[in-house]
């Protein structure tokens, strides 16, 4: 498509960005041009202002309502980082050793250890898994949502699978794994939580049955993975983590920790 000229005041406005600590620039959907034929226009002479410039990198955020914006990127040298359902974010190095960080590499997820005092435990047995003609229990829990703490997804979790409220006491034990999803890896936490509420109330579209199950039963349960065993083996036997307010890092909503039970100090002095 050939280019067509464009008066200044409509290049003085688009494909602008803001540059980043890394000389990259960051362009958002709102610089894009509406229509594809403009974009084309501008973007052979932005690509030589931004080398002239001396840029390393271009970052462009391209919205689902401008999709056309992509093979006129590509054309140009761009190429994908990672997508959300409502854009596609791509980036165009300018130099050799332009400095790109990688997307999220990760799932988050968490799982509960819900325990009466009559020493049941809260167990379900999906609906979603691989041998349907018997159960297969396994501790409530899911993947965290974006900006979620650990202490509110793991028991949001619970209540939506089993309608059980909870507190969170603890964190008993996390994994590491890889080749999730997605070429992804996988990073979960199970947590100790008490149980508020006592009527089940399951999540019928993901979850067959759910129960309170004697923790010796469930134990000895042909229909339980060795995994999930030494799990509550684990979480009955050890204190381990408590969630913990530091003083140095006042933001909650920000930050979140888990240490052993403290004699020592939390105190701002403690900070090397």
């Amino acid at each position: 498509m050939d280019a067509v000229p464009l008066p200044s005041p409509f290049r003085s406005m688009t494909l602008q960005g803001r540059t980043n600590a890394f000389n990259g620039l960051e362009i958002d959907g709102e610089a894009i041009p509406d229509e594809e034929v403009e974009l084309r226009a501008l973007f052979p002479s932005r690509m030589a202002q931004w080398r002239e410039d001396g840029l390393s990198l271009i970052w462009l955020r391209v919205p689902l309502a401008k999709s056309f914006a992509i093979p006129a990127a590509v054309e140009q040298g761009f190429v994908f980082h990672h997508s959300q359902a409502d854009y596609v974010m791509l980036t165009c190095a300018l130099e050799p050793r332009a400095f790109i960080p990688p997307y999220a590499t990760h799932f988050v997820g968490a799982g509960g250890v819900v325990l009466d005092s009559r020493q049941r435990l809260l167990v379900v047995n999906e609906r979603f898994r691989g041998n349907r003609s018997e159960p297969f229990w396994k501790l409530p829990g899911g993947l965290l949502d974006p900006g979620e703490h650990l202490e509110a997804g793991v028991r949001r979790e619970v209540l939506e699978e089993t309608g059980i409220e909870t507190r969170f006491d603890r964190l008993v034990v996390a994994w590491h794994n890889h080749r999730y999803q997605f070429g992804k890896s996988g990073f979960y936490m199970v947590c100790r939580l008490t149980p508020l509420t006592f009527d089940i109330r399951k999540d019928d579209f993901e979850i067959d049955d759910c129960c309170w199950m004697p923790l010796e039963e469930y134990l000895a349960s042909p229909h339980v993975a060795s995994f999930n065993r030494v799990i509550v083996e684990a979480a009955v036997a050890n204190p381990t983590l408590a969630e913990t307010v530091l003083p140095f890092y006042p933001d909650p909503d920000r930050h979140e920790f888990f240490f052993p039970p403290a004699p020592w100090p939390l105190t701002p002095e403690t900070v090397p």
